[in-house]
């Protein structure tokens, strides 16, 4: 452990907190994007075995940075002392878990929920967080570096997966990807009462409660109306929100079955 320890120090470099909107925010931001894109663009023919090598590899990737970011809040943020608020069970933690998993299961609906997911749900998280960037904003280097790239990996995984064709195109994709949405968000609130009071209330998963949600605007509605009213209302905006992001996908499938049954007719 104390390997460990003197690992996380040496490479506690701090740095400057940049600026939401500056420089390093813009060029990592629209850089990332081009190279997500490239990426997606290239790799859409990838058949099951490509897409199995491609996922788990992602999926290794996060869970090895995430231990890091771990073993740095508890040797020294925490010094010694776990952090429970950084869990690692919140709406952009999941693709760690869905793509250590949904390429090795059977085809079916399982597979295909989680497809969607992280089509819809990790896509949203991934471009929120450089939408308003402040809470992937630190003083270190390594945890800066990790916030950022942790949530350009989840637009990848999400342009990808929608490029490749396992996206969600259907109504009836999109609403299995709000089931498991719900499912993951009751597993989160469970963790949040299973660990409130070695926390000290402090966990605060998914931001479902009990704990007063740090996001703008339902940290007002929780704090006024409680989190049991927020709670609801967060979930509907954040369906709400992956909704807008399925939608172009809907409208261009149902344009290319309509292009494709008119060829068919003439």
């Amino acid at each position: 452990m104390s390997f460990l320890k003197h690992f996380i120090e040496a490479t506690a470099w701090t740095m400057e907190k940049p600026k939401a909107y500056g420089a390093f925010h813009l060029i990592f931001t629209f850089v990332g994007l081009a190279v997500c894109i490239l990426l997606a663009y290239v790799l859409r023919k990838t058949g099951k075995r490509g897409n199995r090598i491609i996922l788990t590899s992602v999926g290794v990737f996060l869970l090895l940075t995430e231990i890091y970011k771990q073993l740095f809040y508890y040797y020294h943020i925490g010094e010694g002392s776990y952090q429970w608020w950084i869990f690692p069970f919140q709406l952009c933690s999941v693709p760690m878990y869905l793509c250590l998993i949904a390429p090795w299961l059977k085809e079916g609906k399982v597979q295909a929920a989680m497809y969607h997911f992280m089509t819809t749900f990790n896509l949203l998280g991934g471009i929120m967080a450089f939408a308003e960037p402040s809470g992937i904003i630190h003083g270190y280097w390594t945890l800066t570096l990790h916030a950022f790239v942790w949530h350009m990996i989840l637009i990848f995984v999400g342009l990808y997966l929608i490029a490749s064709g396992r996206g969600a195109k259907t109504v009836k994709d999109y609403l299995s990807s709000v089931v498991l949405f719900l499912v993951l968000a009751v597993i989160a609130f469970v963790i949040n009462l299973l660990f409130w009071d070695v926390s000290g209330g402090s966990i605060k998963m998914f931001y479902v409660g009990p704990a007063i949600s740090p996001l703008a605007v339902f940290k007002d509605i929780a704090t006024n109306c409680g989190w049991y009213v927020n709670t609801p209302i967060y979930l509907v905006a954040v369906s709400l929100g992956a909704f807008l992001l399925f939608l172009p996908a809907y409208l261009y499938e149902r344009r290319k079955q309509k292009k494709a049954a008119l060829t068919t007719v003439s």
